[in-house]
């Protein structure tokens, strides 16, 4: 393919962190840039409806630019928005779930709030995964694998980074290693203890003083169950992973009940024992969402609440907008960051129905 290079006006920056151009009416993705910089690029992809581009200069930077703390940042594949500073990385975020509840979920005017901050902006993780070969240890480069070495991680926690400086000092064999901070095992574990609080007080506050059920659906270790067991008669988690399953039993109250299984099998017979009108099921899915089962699952048999905790805002508008055409009536929508720095956004979402 012939290069082009060509010169750019930044609007907007998408979910995923690329600020987006225009080149003659077809949408640019540019890493690395702020809506109202005027760059400089190289297009190194070609598709039918948009293209993408690689940032050579910024002609005209943005009052929001600032320098980043990593000396990888741009080459190494995990941050996205070292090179801006922490309130806009918020803002964007807000706007981006707006931007997909709206696009994808076709949901008309929703309530998003503002991002919660992380307590932490650097130096949060508590857990990272590095990879090794050709002598070098680190992360794998924006586009392909790569691997760009790392003698210490911006947004990893001391602890973690002296993992990394003694794995590197044994000069370890090809491969992929996890590093973290030394704890009790944990399952489903969220990487950013201090965020984690953030998230499980919001979640809190969603599900209000309780009531009769609580359905803890993709419930991992009972990580919600059990910091809200004792607003509930009783609490019922589902999930598919077995040793969390058992970790989940052996720390709950005796009004928890967790089962080993798909959500989609077992979420049914739930709730048609269950005081519908009193029964409030919680949604952690991993990043693919919710099965479409059930989605139909909670639109047959409607509960007066569903708190949503998504790690990926477009499935998570996929499922509210069906959830919504059901019949449910989405209120509060909250960003957290989880990540800061980086694209991912997490989100709690609060729907009602009128059983």
């Amino acid at each position: 393919m012939q290069k082009i290079k060509c010169e750019l006006l930044i609007e907007r920056v998408s979910y995923g962190g690329a600020g987006i151009g225009k080149l003659g009416g077809k949408v640019v993705f540019v890493p690395f840039t702020i809506p109202g910089e005027r760059v400089l690029v190289e297009i190194v992809r070609q598709k039918k409806n948009f293209a993408e581009a690689a940032l050579l200069s910024v002609l005209e930077p943005s009052p929001d630019r600032r320098k980043a703390l990593c000396p990888v940042f741009g080459v190494c594949g995990g941050c996205a928005y070292q090179h801006v500073d922490y309130a806009t990385q918020l803002e964007w975020k807000a706007n981006q779930v707006r931007d997909l509840l709206e696009r994808v979920g076709r949901i008309a005017a929703p309530s998003v709030a503002a991002a919660l901050a992380s307590p932490k902006e650097w130096a949060f993780r508590n857990r990272i995964r590095v990879h090794s070969g050709d002598g070098l240890t680190g992360f794998y480069s924006k586009h392909g694998h790569k691997i760009v070495d790392v003698e210490s991680c911006a947004i990893a926690s001391a602890e973690v980074n002296e993992e990394l400086l003694r794995l590197r000092a044994t000069r370890p064999a090809p491969g992929e290693t996890s590093l973290a901070v030394k704890r009790e095992v944990r399952y489903f574990e969220q990487t950013n203890d201090g965020a984690a609080e953030v998230l499980v007080r919001l979640v809190e506050n969603s599900a209000g003083e309780g009531r009769g059920t609580l359905v803890d659906a993709y419930c991992g270790a009972g990580f919600f169950g059990h910091r809200l067991a004792a607003r509930f008669e009783r609490v019922v988690g589902i999930e598919s992973h077995e040793g969390a399953v058992a970790k989940a039993r052996r720390q709950g109250l005796e009004n928890e009940q967790y089962i080993c299984g798909d959500v989609a099998a077992h979420l049914g017979d739930i709730l048609e024992t269950a005081d519908r009108a009193r029964t409030l099921v919680l949604l952690d899915p991993p990043a693919a969402g919710v099965e479409a089962r059930v989605t139909d699952l909670l639109i047959a048999l409607p509960v007066q609440q569903v708190v949503y905790v998504s790690c990926d805002p477009a499935t998570l508008a996929r499922d509210l907008g069906a959830l919504v055409r059901g019949g449910y009536v989405l209120g509060k929508v909250t960003p957290v960051d989880m990540f800061p720095q980086t694209a991912d956004i997490e989100v709690v979402a609060e729907l009602t129905y009128r059983v």
